[in-house]
């Protein structure tokens, strides 16, 4: 897969993604092989994406799509970015969130 990152000025969208947006928000992660942190939290944004209707849960290795995390300024894994129905990021993190903020984090996508 090739970096499309043309616009990506805080819009994500399938072609960045690699994924299609989910219908209500996205939660975007941005992981690495060795990264303990990211696999709490992939499980941590795929209970809530079940939990949440029309929430999608893309999880991005980040050294395979160096372009993006480039273009995006993403520093450290994991990074959290929240969309809303049209790509646009509305809240973003770097590191290990709580259930709890992601859940309110959504209610700025939603």
């Amino acid at each position: 897969m090739t970096d499309n990152v043309e616009g990506v000025e805080g819009v994500l969208g399938p072609d960045e993604l690699g994924a299609a947006l989910g219908e209500r928000a996205t939660l975007v992660q941005f992981s690495s092989a060795f990264c303990q942190p990211c696999r709490a939290t992939r499980r941590v944004l795929a209970e809530v994406a079940g939990m949440v209707a029309g929430v999608a849960h893309v999880e991005i290795d980040a050294e395979e799509r160096l372009g993006l995390v480039r273009a995006l300024g993403i520093a450290r894994t994991p990074t959290v970015l929240v969309l809303d129905r049209a790509g646009r990021i509305v809240r973003r993190a770097a590191g290990q969130p709580r259930k709890a903020d992601v859940i309110a984090a959504l209610g700025h996508a939603v």
